[in-house]
């Protein structure tokens, strides 16, 4: 099986063109020598193997390693770090990478070079499309359009065994982090994931070297990363909108955007610059500008508020330089903005609170930048945040509004996939949800939204749970908006829009 397994597999690498026909036995050799065996098993049947058999594939060919001692745990940590192993054998080196992108974005268009390069992102198992399938996906209407919401389950959970390897490993510190164009042909180990599949596209942005590359969870459609070469800690600044809008250039079918630079209401990796963009347009982006303004001194660049659960001005016009002009103005107002009476204050004790999450687009001849206005202060009552969302809606989402909640697209914990499946039993049985110690926390909710339903079934009580999801998430937007949709504090963003000048 081990044999007819690698020939499959080389099958696999011709027909997506991961590797060519000149590669056949070089490759085969390679696979051979992972699995120890001397030869390949001489069969008469020819090898074919589509991609949705992948994952059956490696699953088989890990069973072997594991059997035949090669693979010392089978447990999901290890398997992972096998399988890459296995797929890093048919990805081309990284030269071979950039020059095939660069030859297609030089001859056809950057979208003919990204397309190729998410393919190999896939074909490759770095984007592992058999677990991308199990995240639980749907939209729910609101009355700031259709938000996107996903129970992210791609993301394997690690066994115990596994985790007090972790815990016990030495802390190599190379790479510094999963950022790091250092993992680009990484074996990894079990605090680190292996990285042989993974390619990077170095760009140039602003003048500095930065790396292209995809996300393994890719949340929404080519989900890219893009990330400074060095190891420096992320930052919001007028260089940041410099570099938004050269991407942007470089691609303009993707939208770029950055997480904000401090915590609670920055992303999860703030010690490392990038940014992530994409083909998609999210929620936000549709969403329309409700009133318009002007910056003196800058009647050339169209701005309004957008009509949008956090507070968002967008920027737009054919020259971005323009735009990032005045977007280094709104910057520096926020910044020192205090505003006693919204509870908006630029720093307490000397620690600064006031942020932008920025998002760099290319609609038609112009160009768009939306500036999400972001502050972390804490509280007695909000430890994790004022503008955050808030312990009432922690059931459902309690971790960070980073870059990708904030346009629209919420990502959800695993656990939930379970928890709701448990919760429409419960509901459709009647059952008493507090006395259930793995509901509990939902019993509020559910009392809140039931009575607006005649009936609840087996057939449309996980409609009814996604459309109420769809709803929390939205109210947790609104708590991350430091100015409220309510006249006061639409008023006490008008304010602030007044105080800014050049």
């Amino acid at each position: 099986m081990i044999g007819k397994n690698i020939a499959k597999l080389v099958q696999y690498g011709l027909q997506t063109g991961l590797i060519a026909e000149e590669d056949k036995v070089y490759t085969t050799n390679r696979l051979l020598e992972l699995f120890c065996l001397d030869g390949p098993e001489e069969s008469g049947e020819k090898a074919a193997m589509s991609i949705d058999e992948l994952e059956t594939v490696l699953s088989e060919m890990m069973d072997y390693a594991y059997e035949q001692g090669i693979m010392t745990e089978n447990s999901i940590v290890y398997r992972d770090l096998f399988d890459t192993k296995i797929m890093g054998m048919l990805v081309p080196r990284p030269s071979e990478v950039i020059r095939t992108f660069r030859e297609l974005y030089e001859k056809d268009s950057p979208r003919a070079a990204t397309d190729y390069f998410y393919k190999l992102s896939q074909d490759s198992d770095y984007i592992r499309r058999y677990r991308i399938r199990k995240d639980q996906k749907w939209t729910a209407d609101t009355r700031y359009g259709a938000l996107d919401i996903t129970i992210n389950l791609s993301k394997p959970e690690k066994d115990p065994k596994a985790i007090a390897a972790a815990k016990n490993a030495k802390q190599g510190g190379y790479p510094k982090c999963l950022l790091c164009i250092e993992n680009e042909g990484y074996a990894g180990r079990v605090n680190h994931p292996a990285r042989q599949n993974h390619r990077v596209i170095p760009v140039t942005i602003n003048g500095s070297r930065w790396g292209f590359q995809y996300s393994p969870y890719v949340y929404y459609n080519e989900h890219c990363i893009v990330f400074n070469s060095q190891h420096i800690p992320m930052k919001i600044e007028h260089d940041t909108f410099c570099k938004l809008f050269d991407f942007v250039k470089q691609f303009p079918h993707y939208f770029v955007g950055s997480n904000a630079d401090l915590p609670i209401v920055g992303g999860s990796i703030l010690s490392h610059d990038h940014f992530q963009g994409g083909h998609y347009e999210f929620a936000m982006a549709r969403a329309q500008v409700e009133r318009t303004f002007q910056i003196e001194g800058f009647e050339d660049v169209e701005a309004g508020v957008v009509n949008w659960p956090m507070s968002v001005i967008r920027i737009s016009g054919a020259d971005e330089k323009r735009l990032i002009a005045l977007a280094d103005v709104i910057l520096a107002a926020w910044r020192g903005y205090t505003d006693e009476d919204a509870f908006i204050y630029a720093e307490t004790d000397g620690e600064p609170h006031n942020t932008i999450t920025p998002i760099a687009r290319k609609r038609g001849d112009k160009f768009e930048l939306d500036l999400v206005l972001r502050n972390n202060i804490t509280t007695e009552e909000h430890p994790l945040g004022v503008y955050h969302p808030h312990a009432r809606l922690h059931h459902i989402k309690k971790e960070n509004i980073g870059l990708i909640e904030v346009m629209g697209l919420a990502v959800l914990p695993a656990r939930l996939k379970e928890e709701m499946e448990l919760l429409g039993e419960a509901i459709v049985a009647g059952r008493d949800i507090r006395q259930d110690e793995a509901l509990a926390k939902h019993a509020d909710w559910v009392e809140e939204f039931l009575p607006e339903y005649k009936t609840v079934t087996r057939d449309n009580v996980t409609e009814i749970l996604h459309k109420e999801i769809g709803k929390v998430f939205m109210q947790v937007l609104e708590d991350a908006g430091v100015y409220k949709r309510t006249p006061e504090g639409q008023a006490a963003f008008d304010r602030f829009i007044r105080a800014v000048r050049p």
